[in-house]
């Protein structure tokens, strides 16, 4: 069934093809003529004047400049050559040296670092060598160190990790010398221009029609909801995804380490904790920002993830309605979520019995949708959970809708088929009570017939929203 969803809400070396090798040949002759051209156009820098432009007047000026040096070495670069000297002199000047030609490919959704000469990117799912370098250790140190001046933090010796974000919104982790041992190693999870929607997912097979509109019927019935999978699996995308179905006219307090959402409400509040400084003092972590949130009016709250004591304090005001709140988790499986969250509130210091912590969860709780990043680098998702009830002591769940993967195809990537289970949702009162009609029957069978329940819960929201 086709149904159209609506639109809510530093060298760069080219390697021959075939070539596997993670690091690239290196023409050091080039690399050499570049560190002294750098310095040279360094020298010249009026730093007075610099504070009275613009990037943009930054970059034409420093071209002009890296253009005259260019000149200045006519036996020694080719017209080609001039002109990739001159990109790669302006992104080491103003940029994050050998990372902006990778940075400016929308093609790449990550970016791995294993020392200075070991550059891995992740196109489509899959990991190929990226065909850059950085001079040496000490040039990689000072990119990775300039990304984190860029943002208020610090990486050092005394302080040897931090996470950061780039200006263009994408997630940064690093980790130098001396607990890594052959140079830093850095991880760039990149974010799109333009934030993915919801048809967008149904459209590359991440989720059905049918799954995509019973959750934006939960989304609108301001069911709590709990995202749970791997690393890299698509937690955030889905999770931007399904807040574009919440109504504009509420208040969202969103709570990150890195700020990486990309709501596009208009009334969202963002709020990102803070490490330490070099006294080891100052830190402000996700239960800090989490009780100061309770106090700003939220209609919403969303945790980019939940990993600690913030745990705790997020079900408290799920349970205290802040309903309609969504975070992720990491986990294997919608099961393996709900242990996770057990053992997380236990750490919080929750000194009650187990059966209390599940009776908090359930309460709390109403979703688990589990997405899995599978063969050949797809993302789909694999189940959604509901919650139900405490049955004999212990949590009970069932799964409404799995995926279900028979093979793989030419291109060796997971296919397969989305199936309801047959159980029905006890959540369709409350949806009913939104407005948002959905006929029970839809669930019972495995393959769902035809029916004209999405076009009309996503008109709904739609209207809603």
């Amino acid at each position: 069934m086709q149904t159209k969803l609506p639109s809510l809400t530093d060298t760069h070396l080219d390697l021959p093809p075939g070539k596997a090798d993670s690091r690239p040949d290196v023409d050091e002759r080039l690399l050499q003529l570049k560190r002294d051209l750098h310095q040279r156009l360094v020298q010249r820098i009026d730093l007075a004047a610099l504070r009275t432009m613009d990037e943009q007047q930054l970059r034409l000026e420093f071209r002009k400049g890296a253009e005259e040096l260019c000149r200045q070495r006519p036996d020694l670069l080719g017209l080609a050559e001039r002109r990739r000297i001159i990109d790669e002199l302006i992104d080491e000047t103003l940029g994050f040296g050998p990372l902006e030609p990778l940075l400016r490919d929308p093609t790449i959704s990550d970016i791995l670092i294993n020392g200075p000469r070991q550059v891995f990117v992740e196109r489509h799912g899959k990991l190929q060598p990226a065909g850059v370098v950085f001079y040496s250790d000490e040039h990689l140190l000072q990119v990775v160190q300039r990304i984190a001046a860029r943002v208020g933090r610090r990486i050092d010796e005394s302080s040897p990790m931090v996470d950061a974000r780039l200006p263009d919104g994408s997630r940064v982790n690093a980790i130098i010398r001396p607990l890594a041992l052959d140079g830093a190693l850095v991880s760039i999870r990149r974010f799109g221009d333009k934030p993915l929607q919801s048809a967008d997912l149904v459209q590359k097979g991440t989720l059905s029609a049918e799954m995509l509109a019973f959750l934006a019927a939960c989304i609108q019935a301001r069911l709590n909801i709990l995202i749970s999978g791997g690393t890299g699996s698509g937690k955030t995308t889905l999770l931007n995804v399904l807040s574009g179905f919440i109504p504009p006219n509420q208040r969202i307090v969103t709570i990150e380490d890195a700020a990486e959402l990309q709501l596009q409400q208009p009334h969202v509040a963002r709020l990102e904790t803070r490490p330490a400084n070099v006294e080891g003092s100052g830190a402000i972590v996700a239960r800090d920002l989490l009780r100061n949130a309770l106090r700003m009016r939220p209609d919403r709250i969303i945790i980019g993830e939940c990993r600690g004591g913030e745990t705790l304090d997020m079900l408290q005001a799920m349970n205290t309605g802040h309903d309609g709140s969504l975070t992720t988790i990491h986990a294997n499986s919608s099961q393996d979520a709900l242990c996770r969250l057990q053992l997380l509130l236990g750490l919080a210091g929750l000194e009650v019995p187990m059966w209390y912590i599940d009776r908090q969860i359930a309460s709390g709780i109403q979703l688990v949708v589990h997405v899995a990043r599978l063969a050949g680098g797809v993302r789909k998702v694999v189940q959604i959970t509901e919650l139900q009830e405490i049955r004999e002591g212990s949590l009970q769940s069932a799964d409404l809708f799995r995926f279900e993967q028979t093979g793989l195809n030419g291109k060796g990537e997971a296919e397969g088929m989305f199936r309801t289970t047959g159980a029905s949702p006890r959540c369709l009162e409350r949806l009913h009570s939104y407005g948002l009609k959905v006929n029970p029957a839809f669930f019972r069978s495995p393959i769902p017939a035809p029916t004209n329940f999405i076009p009309a819960v996503l008109a709904a929201a739609e209207a809603r929203s």
